[in-house]
């Protein structure tokens, strides 16, 4: 990897061409640099706003090496990328973050093994290749449990509740019978994420402690300042920080938390790590001189990273599905910013845009 910072003019690669790797392509463009977005999703999002696109398939490695040649550096925009995919990248052109990122987040069982191995806490769980794993588990593990494949599903996709051990054939049947993790529902005060960055140089930068809300499995709204001690702002950040260096990884990780009541004392558990550029963190783009999105690229091409402050309070709200029809009245509201992706077709539970609404700082 080289030392230097990538110069002016150079070309920042994308794999994934969702709303993502569209604010990717956009911070990057401040910066000067191009970017060359690598989709199999015919008008994808990104698409619309990069100096290059390519339309291909994920295990096409012919195109794949032809679009890392024709870049600087390549990065990813979702976590679910496959392994033969960064690999034939990387022969190329360095990718970050690194193929480890990838490989503990990519797989819900590697990933909870991780956190725990840092002695960082996470939720009860076990690892289920059966019907009978699965009502072994449940005897240790009472219900509510939450049944999750190893592998792929977000935003609620892949998992299945389990309210008594009677239910048990029905969830091992409803995800498919694969790889999974059986996790003890985590009774929590609320949802909370960080976001760091980390330059090439192992310098790290934390953003401010976001308290999120979900709906359906979805992220629905994010607020920060989440009201904090300085000894829980002190514990994410070495969560975050510990993560991060033992991944040894460069760009922006997000790290999902819920917080527990200990008698007087918070506690925080691990939910799940994301190895790239997060929802809970789009206030950045509004509430920050340098969002997520830019230092994610600052990172990855060597350049110093940019300033995380806060200078407003902030909401993000999520436009899912029909929810964007609303954007001709958010855009005449005061201090509000609306963010749309581009995407042609408003479904149920697509993520369609957010706004963020600033305030004063408290």
């Amino acid at each position: 990897m080289p030392d230097t910072p990538l110069p002016l003019g150079s070309t920042i690669g994308i794999l994934g061409g969702g709303q993502l790797g569209r604010m990717l392509a956009v911070a990057a463009s401040r910066l000067g640099l191009k970017s060359h977005i690598y989709s199999d999703e015919p008008g994808a999002p990104a698409f619309d706003v990069a100096a290059s696109t390519t339309l291909g398939s994920y295990a096409d490695a012919a195109a794949l090496a032809r679009f890392a040649a024709s870049v600087d550096v390549v990065t990813c925009e979702f976590e679910n990328v496959p392994a033969a995919t960064l690999e034939a990248c990387s022969r190329v052109k360095p990718v970050l973050p690194g193929a480890k990122s990838f490989a503990v987040t990519q797989d819900r069982l590697a990933e909870k093994d991780f956190i725990s191995g840092l002695g960082i806490e996470v939720a009860p769980y076990a690892a289920i290749d059966s019907l009978d794993e699965l009502n072994a588990a449940l005897a240790r593990i009472k219900p509510p449990a939450i049944l999750k494949t190893r592998r792929l599903g977000y935003d609620g996709k892949g998992q299945v509740m389990i309210r008594d051990r009677g239910e048990a054939e029905t969830a091992w049947r409803s995800i498919g019978q694969v790889p999974a993790v059986l996790e003890g529902l985590v009774l929590f005060e609320r949802e909370l994420s960080v976001i760091a960055v980390r330059g090439r140089d192992g310098t790290l930068k934390i953003y401010d402690l976001t308290e999120n809300v979900h709906q359906n499995g979805i992220l629905a709204i994010s607020r920060v300042p989440a009201t904090n001690s300085p000894a829980l702002l002190a514990e994410a950040t070495y969560i975050a920080k510990s993560i991060a260096e033992a991944l040894d990884h460069v760009g922006v990780v997000a790290v999902e938390l819920f917080q527990r009541e200990d008698g007087n004392r918070p506690r925080l558990i691990v939910n799940e790590i994301a190895p790239r550029v997060h929802n809970s963190g789009h206030w950045t783009l509004d509430a920050c001189a340098v969002s997520q999105f830019e230092n994610h690229v600052r990172a990855i091409s060597g350049w110093p990273l940019g300033d995380t402050a806060r200078h407003s309070d902030a909401v993000m709200t999520n436009l899912i599905g029909s929810d964007v029809e609303k954007w001709p009245t958010l855009s005449a509201e005061p201090m509000t910013s609306v963010h749309l992706y581009g995407k042609q077709e408003a479904r149920p539970g697509r993520k369609m845009g957010h706004f963020t609404k600033l305030y004063p700082m408290s």
